[in-house]
């Protein structure tokens, strides 16, 4: 399994109990649908390894206890800190209407209902206090704000988002 086909589900942030439990902080709104997982693939010096739940359950709303099989000591459980969590692509629950994950739109075309065609979507920065669409306009990069106000349609079937943006907001990056 590469990264390229999996998502960050958290961080392994510290360790639980003596018998080798840890403690992974997710990175989701809806920490309850991860309850119950079988594996996770946990990033050792850069390979995702699978690894095997004996047990979890949720520990106060955004970590997740974990009991690894074969993961028994306090020994095995500090070679593990630290470490990042992922899980496949496929495991991602399905997102309905105009909700979608920030993998899903690279290569969606982005139009403005004043301007028109904007250009392609080549990532996302989410580095910022407001995450940015990073669009390339035949090689002049334009950066519009994620905002649910500016977001009007997003077209999964054509692959189009169509946002409305402040007016002179497109323009600020095409003149020279």
């Amino acid at each position: 399994m590469q990264k390229k086909d999996c998502f960050y589900l958290g961080k392994i942030v510290k360790k639980y109990s003596f018998k080798g439990e840890l403690l992974i902080k997710l990175d989701t709104d809806e920490p309850d649908i991860y309850e119950n997982l079988d594996s996770v693939f946990v990033d050792l010096r850069n390979n995702l390894i699978p690894f095997f739940i004996a047990s979890s359950q949720l520990h106060k709303s955004e970590l997740l206890r974990v009991k690894f099989e074969e993961v028994d000591s306090e020994q095995d459980a500090d070679s593990l800190l630290k470490s990042d969590i992922y899980l496949p692509l496929e495991a991602l629950p399905k997102l309905e209407g105009d909700k979608f994950y920030f993998h899903e739109i690279i290569g969606f075309t982005i139009e403005d209902t004043n301007f028109g065609k904007v250009g392609v979507i080549t990532g996302i920065n989410d580095t910022t206090s407001q995450s940015l669409f990073e669009i390339d306009r035949n090689g002049i990069e334009i950066l519009i704000p994620m905002n649910d106000h500016f977001i009007k349609k997003v077209d999964k079937e054509n692959k189009i988002i169509l946002v409305e943006t402040p007016e002179g907001l497109i323009d600020l990056y095409l003149e020279e």
